[in-house]
């Protein structure tokens, strides 16, 4: 049976034991993925004395179901398909997801960067931290994008995870820590007491705190 965290912060307390392999490690850059992966990221870096930044990553959700993701996009024109769900699709409604996706992509971009330079992760070690891995779909996409900016070594770190998602970035990442696996995976929000939907100020609070 898997245990239930309070919320984001404590995720990110557990969590961050299993990354203490990191700790004075140079150029090591922790990103958490916009929104709900930041108040984890958070706590992470904190432990980790690195910097804290955001990667936003967008799922491209089938219309009928959004939740169910065909693909994702990244800044810097990065797009992950997965092939399989988007045959499922006609073109033009492929292309009416994506147009709103990238919409709401840069409006994040836009208010999250406020001025600071674009990322760049050369020569880094990046860690990008969600709140939980579903379909892997938009950590997936964020692997690519941390690889497209740059990165030396990317570390997905996670509370918990389905476990096809795990061994789907386990092949597409340096490191994958996922510290749950529940064997009957559903939403990640039921590993949670607390999961409200991350608010743009949480972020920008996130951010300013440990800049």
């Amino acid at each position: 049976m898997s245990s239930t965290y309070r919320d984001r912060e404590d995720a990110g307390r557990q969590l961050a034991e299993r990354l203490t392999g990191l700790v004075g490690e140079p150029d090591v850059i922790v990103l958490g993925l916009v929104r709900g992966g930041v108040p984890v990221a958070r706590v992470i870096a904190d432990r980790l004395g690195a910097p804290l930044d955001v990667l936003v990553v967008r799922k491209l959700g089938m219309p009928w179901a959004p939740e169910v993701a065909f693909g994702a996009l990244g800044p810097g024109g990065v797009r992950v398909l997965n092939d399989v769900v988007a045959a499922r699709l006609g073109p033009d409604d492929v292309a009416d997801v994506q147009r709103r996706e990238q919409a709401e992509l840069e409006r994040r971009e836009a208010r999250y960067r406020a001025g600071r330079p674009p990322l760049d992760l050369t020569g880094r070690t990046a860690v990008i931290v969600d709140d939980g891995l579903a379909t892997g779909a938009t950590a997936r996409a964020a692997v690519q994008v941390a690889r497209h900016l740059g990165a030396r070594r990317v570390v997905v770190a996670v509370p918990v995870g389905s476990q096809e998602a795990y061994e789907m970035l386990a092949a597409e990442a340096d490191q994958v820590i996922c510290a749950q696996r529940p064997p009957e995976f559903g939403a990640v929000g039921a590993y949670y007491e607390d999961f409200h939907e991350v608010s743009d100020d949480e972020v920008n609070e996130a951010l300013i705190a440990t800049a």
